[in-house]
């Protein structure tokens, strides 16, 4: 991801890198515990954002209020058995995903 200043140019340039993707081609990321679960409706920029900035404070609270979390293993059995289709966005070393709203 190229470094950015600017965070109107970081939206830019981190919505032309979201994209939908079926949760199979996705495997390898979770069995290397990589990937962050973003909650539906939750803004999946905004996160990619903090992670960006390494804003460790608004990290720790999102993830206490679960708006992101480790996809449990129950959630990616049932992602697998469905091949959801699932928002994806890659924030190194993390890949944020976030189901559709048609999931």
């Amino acid at each position: 991801m190229p470094t950015l200043d600017n965070t109107s140019e970081l939206i830019t340039s981190l919505n032309g890198e979201t994209a939908k993707i079926e949760w199979h081609q996705l495997q390898k990321h979770y069995a290397s515990g990589n990937l962050l679960s973003v909650a539906v409706g939750f803004d999946l920029i905004k996160v990619a954002i903090a992670l960006h900035q390494d804003d460790t404070a608004q990290i720790k609270q999102w993830l206490a209020k679960e708006l992101i979390k480790q996809v449990t293993d129950t959630q990616a059995k049932d992602w697998y058995q469905d091949n959801t289709i699932v928002w994806a966005l890659v924030i190194p070393p993390f890949v944020l995903v976030q189901e559709t709203k048609s999931s």
